[in-house]
């Protein structure tokens, strides 16, 4: 008998602390019927790709799904490509709060932060 062994693929994303509590808040304050918050790169901004963070009602099929203390995070499976290695924080100022990325495989973005291109 041969025994298989089965080796954990790390998450794409990383969440730091921050961006876990703040998954946590959000899903504290969903609305009915969000099981989760999804993390996805839709085509926008001057540089052609954007991080948006939504939440979702359903599970697609080629999501990654990662657990975390407060609830579930998605990551869209489009975009996990454009996302491998990243770490996603959650920063507040006394002007503004929003997730940061830290992306390796940004190759440029816009001025403002607001898109990114591979």
């Amino acid at each position: 008998m041969t025994e298989t062994k089965t080796r954990t693929r790390p998450a794409a994303v990383t969440l730091t602390p921050n961006a876990e509590a703040r998954v946590t808040a959000l899903m504290a304050a969903a609305p009915e019927g969000a099981i989760g918050v999804k993390l996805s790169t839709p085509r926008r901004g001057c540089s052609g790709l954007a991080y948006s963070v939504d939440y979702v009602t359903s599970e697609e099929r080629f999501d990654e799904k990662i657990e975390t203390p407060g609830g579930v995070f998605y990551i869209d499976g489009a975009s996990v490509l454009y996302l491998i290695g990243s770490v996603m924080d959650w920063v507040e100022d006394d002007f503004a709060a929003g997730f940061v990325f830290e992306n390796p495989n940004a190759k440029g973005a816009c001025g403002c932060g607001e898109s990114f291109t591979v």
